[in-house]
């Protein structure tokens, strides 16, 4: 369940239906007369979405993180004509607009018309000629160097690639920034222009609005000339100020985010990092200024106060540069004679880390681990890791190989979270040879078990291999068969190892060549963790997730009306059913399967019980334990007859017997009819009953 949505997130949630109300509303404004109050509340909501801007690029790093200015700017310079519009309907018809602007008009420049004309005047001159031309410039030359130094750029990141330093990835994101770049500030040299517009129509408007309310109240309302002019100045004059003070924010947030570098911190800091770095600038200032202030006919005190503010600065500075030094001089000192504690805080959290998958060896196998002897067991392990990402369709964690002095000399350990789940014996001088079927005569070694599948075998002398070979026997080195067993150790285990982590890495990559069926799926449909509990399901009885395209339209297909991962898992199977026929033992079109009785399967069916938790089959414990007996007995069988035991089933049930099956036999294959291909033949030669 999503947590309440307040009203940030609300806005958020719908906000291209907010962006297109936006525009109709102030579309509206300019034919649909606005009462009073709305055009007061409108004004207020103008000045505050100015200063929003203005703040939002103070603390901008990058330019590029507020790429969508140009658009804001445009939408506030045309929401601004608007109320302008608004504004003059009212003063022109009514003699008035609202508290805002009858307070701006009486209040800031004191109820004289003459002097709030001349403020505005110099607000837009302010405006016009300083920031908005400077800006405009600033603009227009970035977008120019920005264009030409394109193909340098372009060409720096292909030499990257091809020397290995980036990768195709990282590649596609920096060509990507690079054109959202000049796209932004091809953009900005145009949004400049707006604001440039914007201060002439404010003059324009505003001389129309005087004397247009000079004509209305002296001549249709019959008001003496003073007073019309009087009246309607003050109008129009306090309408340019609240109109003329967003602008003005607006035209310093262009200048601000036209000339703004690319920055690892804020405006402020980044101003007060680079003034504040050199002590000298503030005593040579102070001096200067005190000398001014003891020049006979020039005001002592101001000069005084500000540069004895300015020497107190510069003596801070000198002081914070002083303990700074002191401080590295200690710390440099302390790192060189301090010793590493055991159980310092630091090592200790080193030590709550657990790895994904680890192998610990005994002494006697770290000469496997080192490279002059021409086995690199980490090599090997490499290439086991991108083996079985082919196979698996997953990346795997990495294996962190350590020693483990506890162990016998020639034991290992594989061990997952920290908690051991394999374990077997090496021999790090000798190969293992084992007799697949095939082999002549008796060979001599000591006798052990090959930890992977469990054969018998033998360790022999290396200076035995080649009449091993020659006698029928495969003979493995001892680095082969740690791999081999490392192998099917993740293969087992590699359910457990797909962490959400790992999903997420598997949807982004996805979403660059199939966006929208990822976009469609996740958070739509289902949740990252129900993706993941699939992918588990999948991986646990060994069927690999490469058509992750297959899997996730599946998902999106299903996914909407049904919940349950189990239930989607196994739809998901039957999308995936020419790579599960793929891995069964299919020889010359025939599949020769274990079936159930009819009455096995209708037991077990109706024994599926359904909770919020999940599905499970709660059969009755004797028909349970019979089941299950019986399925092993006709197992054994097969592999007697030196066949795979596969056992197939009905869909609606083939979950459920896996689950139920997989308690007492260990890598038992369960499939349903619609998993397999319809060119393969079945064969049935056995039967599970209720007997």
């Amino acid at each position: 369940m999503k947590p309440p949505l307040g009203l940030a997130g609300r806005l958020l949630e719908y906000s291209d239906l907010a962006a297109a109300a936006m525009i109709v509303v102030i579309i509206g404004m300019m034919v649909i007369p606005l009462p009073h109050f709305i055009l007061s509340l409108l004004l207020v909501f103008n000045l505050t979405f100015g200063l929003i801007i203005l703040l939002v690029t103070l603390y901008t790093h990058d330019p590029l993180e507020f790429a969508v200015f140009p658009s804001v700017l445009l939408l506030t310079t045309l929401f601004r004509l608007a109320l302008n519009v608004s504004s003059t309907r009212l003063i022109l018809l009514q003699g008035y607009a609202g508290e805002v602007i009858q307070q701006f008009g009486h209040f800031v420049v004191g109820g004289n018309p003459v002097v709030g004309f001349v403020v505005f005047l110099i607000l837009v001159a302010i405006q016009f000629v300083v920031i908005t031309r400077g800006a405009e410039r600033v603009a227009e030359v970035a977008a120019r160097f920005m264009l030409d130094a394109m193909p340098g750029k372009q060409m720096s990141i292909d030499a990257d690639l091809n020397a290995g330093l980036i990768d195709d990835h990282e590649a596609r994101e920096r060509r990507k920034a690079i054109a959202r770049e000049a796209d932004f500030y091809g953009s900005m040299d145009g949004a400049s222009k707006f604001v440039k517009g914007d201060a002439i129509a404010a003059i324009i408007i505003t001389i129309i609005n005087i004397l247009g309310g000079f004509v209305v109240g002296a001549w249709q309302l019959g008001l003496p000339l003073e007073e019309a002019l009087t009246r309607y100045t003050l109008l129009t004059v306090g309408d340019g100020l609240v109109s003329q003070i967003p602008a003005l924010l607006l035209s310093v947030a262009t200048g601000i985010v036209v000339t703004r570098a690319v920055s690892e911190v804020d405006l402020g800091h980044e101003v007060a990092g680079q003034l504040l770095r050199e002590p000298r600038v503030f005593y040579i200032a102070g001096a200067v200024l005190l000398g001014l202030g003891v020049v006979p006919g020039l005001p002592l005190l101001p000069f005084l106060v500000i540069g004895s503010l300015a020497a107190v600065v510069g003596r801070n500075l000198t002081g914070m540069q002083l303990a700074e030094q002191k401080e590295r001089e200690r710390d440099t000192h302390e790192a060189k004679e301090k010793v590493p504690r055991s159980d310092g805080p630091e090592e200790m959290a080193r030590l709550l880390q657990v790895d994904p998958v680890s192998i610990e060896i005994g002494y006697g196998l770290l000469p496997l681990a080192d490279n002059r002897e021409g086995d690199d067991l980490m090599e090997r392990i490499g290439m086991l890791r991108r083996q079985l990402a082919t196979e698996l369709g997953m990346v795997l964690p990495l294996v962190r190989l350590r020693d483990n002095m506890a162990l016998d000399a020639n034991a290992y350990q594989v061990k997952l979270r920290g908690v051991t789940v394999a374990s077997a014996d090496l021999m790090a001088d000798r190969y293992l040879a084992m007799d697949a079927g095939g082999a002549e005569g008796e060979i001599s070694g000591l006798d052990t078990v090959e930890p992977a599948f469990g054969l018998p075998a033998k360790w022999i002398p290396i200076t035995r291999q080649d009449a091993a070979e020659r006698q029928g026997y495969t003979v493995v080195d001892p680095v082969s068969v740690m791999m081999t067993h490392l192998g099917e150790v993740l293969k087992k285990f590699a359910h457990e190892l797909l962490s959400r982590q790992e999903v997420k890495i598997i949807l982004d990559a996805m979403r660059e060549t199939s966006p929208a069926v990822v976009d469609e799926l996740v958070p739509e449909v289902l949740s990252l963790g129900d993706v993941q509990k699939v992918l588990q399901n999948l991986l646990r009885e060994g069927v690999p997730i490469r058509d992750l395209l297959s899997v996730f339209e599946a998902l999106a297909d299903y996914g909407p009306i049904i919940q349950d991962t189990d239930r989607l898992s196994e739809l998901v199977r039957a999308s995936l059913y020419r790579t599960i026929t793929h891995q069964l033992p299919v020889h010359e079109g025939r599949l020769r399967v274990i079936i159930l009785a009819p009455d096995v399967e209708q037991s077990i069916a109706d024994a599926i019980e359904h909770t919020d938790g999940g599905a499970f089959v709660a059969l009755n414990p004797d028909v349970q334990s019979g089941i299950i007996r019986n399925a092993k007995e006709v197992a054994d069988e097969c592999v007697k007859q030196g066949l795979e035991p596969v056992v197939l089933t009905s869909p609606g049930i083939r979950f459920y017997f896996k689950r139920l099956a997989e308690q007492a036999i260990e890598g038992l294959t369960v499939v349903s009819y619609q998993e397999i291909e319809p060119a393969v033949e079945i064969e049935a030669i056995g039967k599970v009953t209720l007997s």
